[in-house]
């Protein structure tokens, strides 16, 4: 079977998504895990040293600005589920509309970020990456002030880690996941809206809502 950006979105709305061995293996094969990792969008933990460091880190964030680069920066590691054709699948998904990256720069130089899927009011996170102390951490905070901010209500976080789980994620059953799946998929989230909290304001709100 061809593996069609159609037949991918199919596949998250459903509840499963893809990975590879590592970057030289061709072959996908699906995921359904039994326990999921999600993130509330409400529960998301600023440290006073990560809170310290966004406001005065001076990086810049950016929407969309090169999809394509921050996925090979989460490829770009020793070990990595992101094989070619699940980087292309994933440019594809983002020209359709369905797949947004999230950027910190320094200046013009790509120093972290993370990706996307997006359906409904369902974010599907796939990776980060850093190249700075906490450029993935920065990341995460602008990327669920959007995602809450742009009526979002499911981060899906894949697996729960123990660097997620100190972050605030939680994981849920199956069942539990499903069911959150459903309701997020009749939701309309808006994940390009001009949205460029200042360090001051994006504190705040999490301060608000944690």
């Amino acid at each position: 079977m061809t593996l069609t950006p159609e037949l991918l979105l199919r596949a998250y709305s459903i509840g499963i998504f893809p990975m590879a061995e590592h970057r030289d293996d061709p072959q996908i094969f699906w995921v359904d895990p039994k326990r999921r990792g999600i993130f509330p969008l409400d529960g998301f933990h600023i440290s006073r040293s990560l809170a310290r460091r966004i406001r005065n880190c001076g990086y810049r964030v950016a929407i969309n600005e090169d999809f394509s680069a921050v996925v090979q920066g989460c490829a770009d590691r020793s070990e990595t589920w992101i094989n070619d054709e699940i980087h292309d699948l994933c440019v594809a998904l983002h020209r359709m509309g369905h797949a947004h990256s999230l950027e910190i720069r320094d200046g013009d130089d790509l120093v972290g970020g993370v990706y996307g899927v997006t359906l409904g009011g369902a974010f599907f996170g796939e990776s980060m990456f850093s190249r700075r102390t906490d450029a993935s951490k920065i990341a995460l905070a602008y990327l669920i002030d959007r995602l809450r901010e742009g009526g979002f209500t499911l981060f899906d976080t894949q697996f729960l880690t123990d660097h997620l789980a100190s972050l605030g994620a939680i994981e849920v059953t199956r069942a539990n996941y499903i069911n959150r799946l459903e309701q997020a998929k009749t939701a309309t989230g808006f994940f390009t809206r001009p949205l460029t909290p200042s360090p001051q304001s994006l504190l705040q709100r999490s301060t608000q809502t944690s």
